[in-house]
């Protein structure tokens, strides 16, 4: 039985941790961190729990958690995460951080968008935590840096004609939106039931999102060019999901239909990514509470301009449940192990 830590477990990304965690047939759960509600069960700030668990939260150190467990997952804010890392790199464990910390290969990119980074040493060892892409180099690494849910819903919207070099590198424009859980439990003014419910926003217009770095990263690793992408991220009047639509002007002419074939071609051994009927596509309703990422493309004709619909629910492949899936990779569990959930509808 696999030991796991839970490092900073009181916001949502660490209750829907603990959530899948609990199904999960090979792993104990043994600690979980929060200093601010330190010595209440997690119970008490999370009634779904009631009746599953009687672990409690602990203001622990990382040596504290690090001789406890084998496997850590870091559900800590920006800038927090690094500050820790290097005592579980240290002390030999497997590490699965759901932070932006170690996402970013060029430090200097890092600081400009997130500020000074602590533990730059450690960023080499890191491998970029998409399963469906980098299942091999995760599964000889021990430190997984997991990707941001809006970067997930894009890169594996984007892979399949990027690999084949079908689009123009230049000509892509993402337009996503996602449900208020995307930006966390702790208060904020734009996120307040008032401030959202009966309302559709964008925001972090002009290329100001902090994902902007990850998805180019990432995407221009797939082109095998540099890409600059225009990213604009709006916020939906729902607890979970992302919706992103990708634009971008193919090389040569397709039909909706060759694309279709061409992605579940490219997708057809992986159980997580779910490719639509031509001509259908993804609601986030269908994967609310799943780690399915659901794809549907088309191609319009009269612009020769492919468009990607992709969708995921934030919390689950957009964030805990790709961890998970993750560590089943370090650990050698089928991948699969813990996160078959069928989506929940209504």
């Amino acid at each position: 039985m696999v030991k796991v830590g839970i490092y900073g477990a009181s916001g949502y990304t660490g209750q829907e941790c603990l959530r899948l965690l609990l199904r999960h047939s090979g792993v104990e759960v043994v600690a979980i961190t929060s200093r601010r509600y330190a010595g209440l069960s997690i119970a008490a700030v999370y009634p779904v729990f009631s009746g599953l668990t009687s672990l409690v939260f602990m203001d622990a150190s990382p040596h504290e958690v690090a001789d406890q467990a084998d496997v850590i997952f870091l559900a800590l804010p920006h800038s927090e995460s690094m500050k820790v890392a290097p005592v579980f790199w240290e002390s030999g464990k497997k590490v699965i951080d759901l932070s932006a910390d170690f996402r970013l290969r060029d430090i200097g990119v890092y600081e400009s968008w997130y500020g000074h980074h602590v533990s730059p040493q450690i960023v080499p060892q890191v491998v970029y935590g998409v399963p469906e892409l980098y299942r091999d180099e995760i599964a000889k690494s021990r430190f997984v840096a997991n990707p941001g849910c809006y970067p997930t819903s894009v890169i594996l919207g984007a892979a399949p004609v990027l690999k084949h070099r079908l689009i123009e590198a230049a000509s892509v424009i993402v337009d996503s939106k996602s449900g208020t859980s995307g930006a966390g439990r702790e208060p904020q003014v734009g996120s307040l039931f008032c401030e959202v419910n009966e309302g559709f926003k964008a925001y972090k217009v002009g290329g100001q999102h902090r994902h902007t770095p990850e998805i180019e990263q990432e995407l221009s690793r797939l082109a095998g060019q540099e890409m600059k992408i225009s990213f604009t991220p709006h916020l939906l009047p729902l607890d979970r999901g992302i919706l992103s639509t990708i634009y971008a002007t193919l090389k040569q002419e397709m039909t909706g239909k060759e694309m279709t074939e061409l992605y579940r071609t490219f997708y057809q051994e992986e159980r997580f990514v779910r490719i639509y009927q031509p001509g259908s596509f993804p609601n986030v309703a269908f994967v609310k509470g799943s780690n399915y990422c659901d794809i549907g493309v088309t191609v319009d004709t009269r612009t020769n301009r492919l468009i990607i619909v992709s969708a995921i629910d934030n919390l689950v492949k957009g964030a805990a449940g790709q961890a998970i899936q993750n560590m089943n990779i370090l650990c050698g569990f089928p991948e699969y192990t813990g996160l078959e959930m069928i989506a929940l509808f209504p």
